[in-house]
C-alpha cells in the first residue's frame, strides 16, 4: 500500500513532501500549514535543525602526541597477547595501526629522542659557525666604503674651491691652512 503524498504521518507527526521528492534524511519544512498547530514531533525537528552540533569543531586540529604517551601505548601494544586486545587498545585510544607502526620504527631508531614530536615542513638550513662573523664583516665593509666615498667627494669639492679662488694647495695643506692663506 502506498503512502499518501502530502499527508502527515501519524507515527512521526511529520508532514509529507507535498507532491515533491526530497533526499533521504531531510526533514520537511518546519512551518505548519494554515489551521494546524505544531506538535511535539515537529518541535523536536525544529530543535534538531536549530541546535548546532557541539561535537564538530570549526577548524580541525592535528593531534599531537607526547613522547611519554607514545612510549606507553607502544609498551601496552607489545604486552597484548590475546587476539583482539590490540584492536581494542587502538579503538580505546582512537589510534590507527599506522600510528603504532611509525612509533615502533621511531623507537627502534633512537628510543625516546625519536618519539618526540618533529616539526613539519621544510627543515632550516644548517648554520655555519662563521656565517655571523662574515655577515658582520660585510656590513662593516659596506659602512667603510660609504665613508670613503664621502671623504673623496669632500676632497674633490675642496679642490674645486681652490681652483675657483686661485689658490694652489700644497701637498700637505689642510683645510685650516687654506683658510689662513685666503685671509691674507
Amino acid at each position: 500500500m502506498e503512502k499518501d503524498i502530502g499527508r502527515e504521518d501519524p507515527a512521526t507527526g511529520l508532514g509529507g513532501t507535498e507532491g515533491g521528492r526530497r533526499p533521504t534524511g531531510v526533514p520537511p519544512s518546519p512551518v505548519a500549514p494554515a489551521g494546524e498547530e505544531a506538535g511535539p514531533a515537529k518541535d523536536r525537528v525544529l530543535e534538531a535543525i536549530a541546535a548546532p552540533s557541539i561535537e564538530v569543531r570549526e577548524k580541525p586540529m592535528r593531534r599531537r602526541f607526547t613522547a611519554d604517551y607514545k612510549l606507553r601505548i607502544v609498551r601496552e601494544a607489545d604486552a597484548c597477547q590475546q587476539p583482539g586486545q590490540l584492536g581494542a587498545l587502538l579503538r580505546r585510544e582512537g589510534l590507527y595501526a599506522s600510528h603504532l607502526t611509525a612509533w615502533r620504527r621511531q623507537r627502534e631508531v633512537g628510543a625516546m629522542a625519536a618519539l618526540k614530536p618533529q616539526r613539519r615542513g621544510r627543515k632550516s638550513p644548517a648554520i655555519h659557525p662563521l656565517t655571523a662573523d662574515n655577515e658582520r664583516l660585510r656590513r662593516e665593509n659596506e659602512r667603510l666604503t660609504a665613508r670613503l666615498k664621502q671623504a673623496e667627494t669632500i676632497i674633490d669639492v675642496q679642490k674645486k674651491v681652490c681652483e675657483l679662488l686661485g689658490l694652489t694647495p700644497s701637498p700637505t695643506a689642510t683645510p685650516n691652512s687654506l683658510l689662513s692663506e685666503r685671509s691674507t
